[in-house]
């Protein structure tokens, strides 16, 4: 038996519990990437997903399963934006309390989105202070059910549907690059490439800034880190979590990193040659891809696109500062 987290039938059993409720994102081509790189790429835009990122998964899958005590409380969690909207609109959908503890600096666009969703924001300095501490705190004071971005394994069989998906629609691939942070996306989705493709090569991409994970593979154990500065604010975390880093381990080939220029020109190309407006974490894996950091010429590739939550003024700075 795994001692692993999550296995593959967990997520089966969170796609069940999504259907109907999340979307399901289209998996976009274009001609111009596959030259550029060789391969025959397959983005599955999750920023298209409801909120705008693949949070939504975990967090909904999450908050189905709360029991009757739980759900008359309400639930807390700490995020950059993401997760807490992702968060905020599930609470919403059960009719339930929402308190989400969200960095000050975080993107304008993804605090108003959470409030707008009906949660309350409680703000806090990340190069100062420990959010999970925070989130704890208000958790025990009010009775809240916390549910971490990454660390928790309903959480992370929610966000396994997004390969589940993709291989739906597409088929076997030679390669799966996902963006990393906490490691709650590319644990669900590397649980499921393993299990239905076991010869897929499975890659993690997380910012240059950051490498905590990739450290830590290395290493064989968790390594943690200064709040990387990076403009990925998604991949913003300091380590990986303690159910996230052995499915990482037991199934994930390699990990590489990406710099926040090669983001922005990630986020540039898709944005003028494929129409689609993806935020700078959002774009880790199809920076890793575009920039050569993993060799995928002649291969199948799946790129997932995790999130488009990003403010335009700040977008549009981002790429005209590269020009």
């Amino acid at each position: 038996m795994s001692t692993l987290a999550i296995d593959y039938d967990d997520v089966v059993a969170a796609h069940r519990r999504l259907e109907g409720i999340a979307h399901w994102t289209p998996a976009l081509r274009s001609a111009t990437a596959d030259a550029r790189t060789g391969a025959t790429l397959h983005f599955k835009a999750e920023h298209l997903q409801r909120i705008g990122a693949f949070k939504f998964r975990g967090g909904y899958n999450a908050i189905t399963q709360f029991n009757a005590k739980q759900k008359a409380a309400g639930v807390i969690a700490f995020s950059s934006g993401n997760h807490a909207q992702a968060i905020a609109l599930s609470a919403r959908l059960h009719g339930i309390r929402a308190v989400i503890v969200m960095p000050e600096d975080a993107p304008a666009i993804k605090i108003a989105a959470t409030r707008g969703y009906g949660a309350e924001v409680v703000l806090y300095d990340r190069y100062t202070q420990d959010r999970e501490a925070l989130g704890r705190e208000l958790a025990d004071a009010e009775g809240l059910t916390l549910i971490p971005p990454f660390n928790h394994p309903h959480v992370m069989a929610g966000q396994g549907t997004v390969a589940e998906e993709l291989f739906d629609d597409v088929g076997e691939l030679d390669t799966l690059i996902v963006p990393l942070g906490g490691g709650g996306l590319l644990s669900g989705c590397a649980t499921v490439a393993r299990a239905r493709y076991p010869n897929c090569r499975i890659i993690g991409v997380e910012p240059e800034a950051g490498n905590d994970a990739q450290r830590s593979l290395a290493s064989g154990i968790i390594v943690s880190i200064d709040t990387p500065r990076t403009i990925a604010d998604g991949a913003q975390t300091q380590a990986l979590g303690t159910l996230t880093f052995p499915v990482l381990q037991a199934h994930v080939d390699e990990i590489v990193t990406v710099s926040d220029a090669e983001l922005v020109d990630a986020m540039g190309f898709m944005a003028g040659r494929m129409k689609q407006f993806v935020e700078p974490t959002g774009c880790l894996a199809a920076a890793a891809a575009f920039s050569g950091q993993v060799p995928i010429e002649g291969q199948r590739v799946g790129i997932v696109l995790s999130g488009g939550n990003v403010d335009l003024n700040r977008f549009a700075d981002l790429i005209q500062d590269s020009r």
